[in-house]
Parts: C-alpha cells; sequence; structure tokens
C-alpha cells in the first residue's frame, strides 16, 4: 500500500503589515493605506485592501503608489508591533502542529498530517486555526489546504482575504493545466518571459515541454517547473529554519556578455530579494554577487555595507560596483543572483554607501 497524502495548510495573514496599522489606528480603517518609509526610494511594503483597487502594491515604489492613489495613507513600518502579532500567530499554529515552517512573519507551512488536536480533518483544523487568530489579534487570515506545500499555497492565494480553500489533486489537474505560468509560485515575471520565448504559456505547456529541455534552459529549477506543473511537490515542512541569507538568481537561455548586460538584470533581482527580505521582517548589511560563467564556473564577491539595507536602489548599485570586467573576462555568464546576508531588524535607509557605478 502507498502512504496516504500528506495534510499540508499554508496560511497568510491578510494585508499583514497595513492591517496591524488599521487595528491599532482606528483612523485608518477603511482608508486606503501603504506601510512604507518616507524617502523618494521607499517602496511599499504592503498595501490594505483598500488601496489595491488603485493599483497600490507590494513592491511598489512609493511615488507611483501615491500617483496612483493621490489619498493614500502612508505610515512608517513599526517591526516591533508586526513581530509581537506574529508571535502571537505562530503560538496559534504550534498548539496544533510541531511542523511549522515560517516564511516570514506573516505566513506559514504547518504539517497537520499527524495533528496535536483539531481531529483528522486539515480543512476543520484550518477552520479552527483562522478562528483563533482573529481571537487572539483582531486580525484575518486566509488558508489553503492540499496534499503539498505548492498546492497549498497556490489554494491560499484563490480566496483572499479572509478565506479558505481546499485544492485536491483531481481538482488541481485542470486548474493547473489552465493557470498562465506567471500564477505559478516562484516563475516570476522574467522567468515567465523567457518561458513565452520557448513557446511555454500555460501548465499544460509546461508539461508538455520535456523536463530535459526545461533543464537545459533554466537549470535544476527548469526540472522544478516540471514537477509543479503536474502538483507534484514531496519538499517536507521545515520547522523553525531562521533564514541566514535571502537571495535569488536567474538562469537565462542565451549568455549574457559584457559589465553592462549583467547590470542591466540587477534591478529585476533586487527587487525580488527586496521584497522577501521585507516579507520577513529582516535586512541585510552583506550583499553578495554570484555569477555562473560559460565555462561553469562560479564565481562571488560580497561588500559588507556599514548599515543593514534592502532597497531595491541599493542592491542595485551595490552589485553593480561587483560586477567587472576583470571579474568576468571574456567569458559568457548563464546566471546572475544577489542575496542579502547577515540578516537582522531593519532600520530606516542610511544614506547609500556607492554612488553610480562607473
Amino acid at each position: 500500500m502507498g502512504e496516504s497524502p500528506r495534510k499540508i495548510i499554508h496560511v497568510d495573514m491578510d494585508a499583514f503589515y497595513a492591517s496591524v496599522e488599521q487595528r491599532d489606528d482606528p483612523r485608518l480603517r477603511a482608508q486606503p493605506v501603504a506601510v512604507a518609509w518616507g524617502g523618494k526610494r521607499s517602496v511599499v511594503l504592503t498595501a490594505s485592501y483598500e488601496a489595491r483597487p488603485f493599483g497600490v502594491r507590494s513592491a511598489m515604489p512609493l511615488y507611483r503608489a501615491l500617483e496612483r492613489c493621490p489619498g493614500l495613507v502612508v505610515v512608517e513600518p513599526r517591526f516591533d508591533a508586526y513581530r509581537e502579532v506574529s508571535a502571537q500567530v505562530r503560538e496559534v499554529f504550534r498548539s496544533y502542529t510541531p511542523l511549522v515552517e515560517p516564511l516570514s512573519l506573516d505566513e506559514a507551512y504547518l504539517d497537520v498530517t499527524a495533528p496535536l488536536r483539531g481531529g483528522p480533518s486539515a480543512t476543520r483544523i484550518a477552520q479552527g486555526i483562522r478562528a483563533e487568530i482573529r481571537a487572539a489579534t483582531g486580525l484575518t487570515a486566509t488558508a489553503g489546504v492540499s496534499v503539498n506545500k505548492f498546492l497549498a499555497k497556490l489554494a491560499s492565494g484563490m480566496n483572499k482575504p479572509d478565506g479558505l480553500t481546499v485544492l485536491l489533486p483531481a481538482q488541481a489537474d485542470a486548474l493547473l493545466a489552465s493557470l498562465p505560468t506567471s500564477a505559478f509560485h516562484g516563475i516570476g515575471p522574467a522567468t515567465a518571459a523567457k518561458l513565452a520565448a520557448h513557446g511555454i504559456h500555460t501548465g499544460a505547456d509546461l508539461r508538455r515541454t520535456p523536463p530535459a529541455h526545461l533543464a537545459a534552459w533554466f537549470g535544476r529549477v527548469g526540472e522544478h517547473f516540471a514537477r509543479i506543473a503536474r502538483g507534484e511537490d514531496d519538499r517536507p515542512v521545515e520547522p523553525d529554519r531562521a533564514p541566514v541569507s535571502v537571495g535569488t538568481e536567474e538562469t537565462y537561455a542565451d549568455d549574457l556578455r559584457g559589465v553592462e548586460a549583467v547590470r542591466a538584470v540587477l534591478p529585476s533581482l533586487a527587487r525580488a530579494v527586496e521584497e522577501r527580505l521585507a516579507r520577513a521582517g529582516l535586512a541585510g548589511r552583506v550583499v553578495v554577487l554570484k555569477l555562473k560563467l560559460d565555462d561553469r564556473s562560479v564565481v562571488t564577491r560580497r561588500v559588507t555595507l556599514p548599515h543593514p539595507v534592502r532597497d531595491e536602489a541599493t542592491l542595485t548599485r551595490t552589485a553593480a560596483h561587483l560586477v567587472t570586467a576583470e571579474l568576468m573576462g571574456e567569458k559568457g555568464v548563464r546566471l546572475v543572483g544577489i542575496t542579502a546576508a547577515g540578516l537582522g531588524p531593519p532600520t530606516e535607509p542610511p544614506p547609500t554607501l556607492f554612488g553610480e557605478p562607473g
């Protein structure tokens, strides 16, 4: 007999930072709110649901958010408050299962295959968790329930805010085939564009593409794309992993040639790192640049900054200064990555260490 399916829940707090601010300040309720520092280069960390119909979203430059929503109320972040609420939420999680994998202050995976309480139904456990979070914090959470992490996260994004979606494998098959690749967790706009260049626009297209081709174009992550297109994900829930770094990388179908070509791709990578750091409530003092060259050798360079940073502009500028002709030689670059390490609480963005790269 085969193993019984796992029971996985993905819980995501709704507009977390903004919701905490609206809870704590009644004047902000029912108002379009963005949590962001006030500098010219600031970005939106979280937007309330009242702001989202205007097109305001997380990781958007603040000036653009204000253009789209002139009545936007901008509130500076209070990470101590967010961490306090996050601790209350995790206490609820751990009362149901020790297998809790936090992804950030506001979301986590839970494996409730063998729960501590709540009975055998993962759906009823998810209902209980959402009710207890609301009672403890006054905030709402959305949950997705399925047999693996990928499908549970997909489910939690289907009925926000304050929703609960159960996605069974039989239901997921047709859904995954019809989804655009950009709707798959882990496939960002740049990767979706590269997939489209190979004629891959939907989950069905991914399924029809030989995994060996995806691996040749995208490396190991290409094999992952092939699996999730079929709803397959055997990653376990790993409890309480404290991140030592936050980063992202892209493999390019055509090798990048020259310093400027490499520098041109840095902003999109830095934007992804900024968003992940913001969701985790962290910033990094160490910026690491990674290049994989056309001979498959890997080179890295790093710099330690005087203050923790996480904004896209500083990450981009810092990484750009690490990209030099001497580093690359005459070789093409097939992969570029940016990582923030030396993680800790964020501070208000300091004066920049570097000017524009030469």
